[in-house]
């Protein structure tokens, strides 16, 4: 086993909850922070992860907060809660571990780590390819068998070192595929384009004029991205990157983490955080991005209100945008050369 530190799984829903399961499985010392009915479950009955090898109750240490985590051992931390927690998280992590911590951003999104160097000098970030949902306390369901998942990380913003190697390389004996890469900041800019679909899936009905407008989401989302002049890697690079390692599922009815977050009745969804993304450096760089700037006000609206998942019609949101267009035009704005 690779010698190693202490772990604080800081949220535990479907991302975080397959990390700790796996981590602890593989004989790691995992402590995890979690709420309400999740943490009474897991402290009554275990965890218990699912996946097509079948079930297993995971006795994990549990904390309320970050005030019930014993630092004295030097634990690195994965922060696993939503964009839209972060804030909370971060207030609470600071206010008792120390500011040496290592924290480990197992997050969708790319504005976490930021937030968290504000904290903790010593931010890592983490691409989360991991299929996975979480729609019951006390039980995560990881869709991907044998490999959990591919972690992918490296420091923020940029470089590597041997605690990232030897994270990596826990994670590799935790039944996940991982490499430690100096541009993990682009990694994750590739997984924010993949994301800007979770509203699309979570609100509108399947079929070609969803697929359409998630197209359309992602090439305005590429064409912003490069006139920023913020890299990202290649849909090429991605798609080899995964290659077959993430296969079959438990439940192909469990969808994207925004599709769970509605279908639990979640008022607050991730959108602002992906495609808002999007639309934040679009208004930063003089451009429109009125794709990613409606799916993340419809898909908002409908978690606040309360509407069924999967319920709205992607052909009149495609009418209302008028239809299939050109990303919007760049006008007198340079394009990074880099």
């Amino acid at each position: 086993m690779t010698p190693s530190r202490p772990f604080v799984v800081y949220g535990v829903g479907a991302i975080g909850g397959v990390i700790a399961a796996q981590l602890r499985l593989a004989g790691f010392d995992v402590t995890a922070v979690a709420r309400g009915e999740h943490l009474n479950a897991i402290r009554s009955g275990g965890l218990t992860l699912v996946t097509q090898a079948g079930t297993d109750t995971v006795a994990l240490p549990t904390a309320a907060n970050a005030g019930e985590v014993d630092w004295s051992a030097d634990p690195v931390v994965i922060l696993a809660v939503k964009s839209h927690q972060t804030a909370l998280a971060l207030d609470d992590l600071s206010a008792h571990a120390a500011t040496g911590t290592p924290v480990f951003i197992a997050q969708n999104g790319v504005t976490n780590e930021a937030a968290t160097l504000r904290k903790f000098a010593d931010v890592y970030g983490v691409t989360v390819m991991l299929p996975a949902a979480h729609l019951e306390p006390g039980v995560v369901i990881q869709q991907s068998h044998p490999v959990a998942g591919i972690l992918d990380l490296g420091r923020y913003p940029t470089g590597h070192d041997e605690l990232a190697e030897q994270v990596a390389a826990t994670l590799r004996e935790s039944r996940f595929h991982s490499q430690v890469r100096a541009d993990i900041v682009a990694w994750k800019y590739r997984k924010l384009i993949a994301n800007l679909g979770n509203g699309v899936i979570a609100a509108y009905r399947p079929g070609p004029d969803a697929d359409e407008l998630i197209a359309r989401a992602r090439t305005e989302a590429e064409h912003v991205l490069t006139a920023a002049g913020i890299p990202f890697v290649t849909a090429e690079q991605d798609a080899l990157r995964r290659a077959d390692l993430l296969q079959g599922r438990v439940n192909d009815n469990y969808l994207s983490s925004t599709w769970q977050s509605v279908a639990r009745g979640h008022t607050q969804v991730e959108t602002d955080w992906f495609n808002g993304e999007i639309v934040f450096q679009a208004r930063l760089h003089g451009l429109r991005a009125p794709v990613n700037e409606l799916i993340q006000r419809v898909t908002a609206e409908h978690a606040r209100v309360g509407r069924p998942v999967r319920s709205l019609d992607a052909a009149a949101t495609l009418k209302k945008l008028g239809g299939a267009t050109s990303p919007p035009r760049i006008d007198n704005i340079p394009v990074a050369s880099n």
